[in-house]
């Protein structure tokens, strides 16, 4: 099982890179770096890239409407080469609040584009001139062709690798069966080790009955915050605020891809309620309406010996790289929990 990490988008960022190489000595394999609505994803992965040597760098995620289908394979393509080949490209939807409501772009066919794109980045990384006629991407457009403005181009460049890893983030069952069929990885939010096989198992199966075997094993990447000592039991409150904004704000009343998803865990009602208070403007009280036991399931916080159990049920589940959020106050216990859950992984 590898180990990852999610670096925050929210502040701190220099400072948490300035730690990096003592992470990766600590056995850190893999760093995602996310793109919300703050700053973009690419400039802090190109500075990654320059102030680590070992680690593997990972977008975690790019959204698939801001951009097009050969820039996202251009970008991927660009940072792989300054990074020696250690990038990976994680692409997902997000959802209509952000798309719509911060790019101004429709938020529509999630599924269809994203086959596409992956599609068209895997023609440029091969360096094949592209051509594409799907139902939302046509390259070249075919007011185009037969003109001079419609041949078909091929990247310029050389890629490091003709096949870039691409990891979707998905939630869905028909977006979980195309991501085991056509991706390299899975990065489900919020994986809840005890619930999975039964919310995810079929939509997983369906897929990799489909898969090219080319792609190799699905790579499942789960997160969850990490402290492990007898004194840290008060530092799992710290995932209420991100877990209210995602299960009660983020989307509107039957447009909120997170609150689908507690509610298929069998939080049915403890969602409503989150969403019913965080919409009218009560967010502390949604933060603490957020279920003792769901807080559990997605932390790997306590004991020693209780976090070690919870690592081998996120492998019994299938995880094949584990996104940890050290979280204690200390650094220096920061890099020591990661350095332990390392040991336990091996």
């Amino acid at each position: 099982m590898r180990i990852g990490m999610m670096l925050s988008y929210s502040g701190g960022f220099k400072e948490t890179v300035d730690a990096l190489g003592d992470y990766e000595k600590a056995g850190l394999d893999i760093v995602f770096v996310p793109e919300a609505y703050s700053y973009d994803a690419i400039s802090q992965l190109g500075f990654i890239a320059a102030r680590t040597e070992r680690v593997q760098i990972a977008s975690g995620i790019l959204q698939i409407y801001t951009r097009t289908p050969s820039l996202t394979a251009m970008t991927a393509a660009g940072l792989d080469y300054v990074s020696g080949g250690r990038f990976t490209l994680g692409i997902g939807a997000s959802g209509p609040q952000v798309i719509e409501g911060f790019h101004g772009v429709p938020y529509d066919a999630p599924l269809a584009r994203t086959r596409e794109l992956v599609s068209i980045c895997r023609q440029v990384w091969r360096r094949e001139k592209v051509v594409h006629e799907g139902r939302h991407y046509q390259i070249p457009l075919p007011a185009d062709r037969g003109t001079g403005l419609g041949k078909p181009l091929k990247l310029i460049n050389h890629p490091v690798r003709d096949r870039i890893p691409v990891v979707l983030a998905s939630l869905g069952p028909k977006n979980v069966a195309m991501t085991a069929e056509i991706a390299e990885g899975w990065l489900p939010i919020f994986f809840h080790p005890g619930k999975a096989a039964e919310v995810w198992g079929p939509a997983l199966a369906e897929g990799t009955a489909r898969r090219d075997p080319a792609l190799g094993p699905l790579d499942v990447v789960a997160q969850a915050p990490l402290a492990i000592g007898e004194d840290v039991d008060e530092l799992i409150d710290l995932a209420r605020p991100q877990l209210a904004l995602y299960i009660g704000g983020m989307g509107a009343r039957g447009r909120n891809f997170y609150n689908d998803l507690v509610c298929r865990y069998g939080y049915e009602a403890e969602a409503a309620k989150i969403q019913d208070l965080y919409l009218a403007g009560h967010k502390e009280e949604a933060a603490a309406a957020i279920p003792d036991g769901l807080l559990r399931e997605l932390s790997l916080i306590g004991p020693d010996s209780y976090v070690a159990e919870r690592v081998e049920r996120y492998r019994a589940a299938g995880v094949t790289t584990l996104k940890v959020n050290p979280v204690s106050p200390d650094p220096a216990r920061r890099l020591r929990d990661l350095e332990r859950v390392k040991v336990m992984t091996a």
